[in-house]
């Protein structure tokens, strides 16, 4: 389902009217973010900690409204549920897109999770499945490298207004303190800084508990 967002009483309709004639709409930035926590509950929970902090940017997200709107013939509406397009690797070191739909259960959403990640290791190729909509982020993870910022391939002639979030390595501090980096790009015409902030602060919140 989704909701029209009316662009005459909206504060920012100036701003995406920019920003949407951009040939590269979308900015971002990378930020580091502790796991120590959700890391232990992870592995308390005996689940996998990509699907755990999966789950927690989807609360995340679906908790900012900014990241639940999405353009469509020069409007925007606001999505009621986001889910996750989040590539899956496979052992012969390819990687398929999955749809992992969005539950706030855990354990409902740890169970569709497992059973698409299943699935996509018995595929082959990029695209297995149709995506019908457009109310989803997509994600990915870069276990093997701490990175400090990253940028990413995008055809501009494919309209296109989800936010893009990627993980590094997780690193392990003397101390103990688990940690890794996290970048998130955005669409302009859809949201500033300020919003990027609430989710990065509304993630980490959601990571400590």
């Amino acid at each position: 389902m989704k909701t029209l967002l009316n662009l005459d009483k909206w504060p920012r309709a100036a701003h995406f009217h920019f920003f949407r004639q951009f040939e590269e709409p979308f900015f971002g930035a990378t930020v580091e973010i502790d796991c120590t926590s959700a890391y232990e509950n992870s592995k308390k929970l005996g689940s996998s900690f990509f699907i755990y902090y999966l789950h927690k940017t989807l609360i995340a997200v679906n908790s900012i409204e900014s990241f639940r709107y999405r353009i469509s013939d020069d409007k925007i509406y606001i999505k009621d549920r986001i889910d996750a397009s989040a590539t899956i690797g496979r052992p012969d070191g390819t990687f398929g897109f999955s749809l992992i739909e969005y539950d706030r259960s855990f354990d409902v959403f740890n169970a569709t999770a497992l059973a698409e990640i299943e699935r996509l290791q018995t595929t082959t190729g990029i695209f297995t499945r149709t995506f019908e909509d457009d109310n989803v982020i997509h994600v990915s993870a870069i276990p093997w490298l701490n990175f400090t910022s990253l940028s990413h391939a995008r055809s501009y002639t494919v309209p296109d207004s989800c936010p893009k979030i990627s993980f590094g390595k997780m690193m392990v501090s003397e101390t103990g303190t688990r940690t890794m980096s996290m970048s998130v790009h955005v669409h302009h015409g859809l949201m500033d800084g300020m919003h990027l902030g609430q989710f990065v602060d509304c993630f980490q919140e959601i990571m400590n508990q």
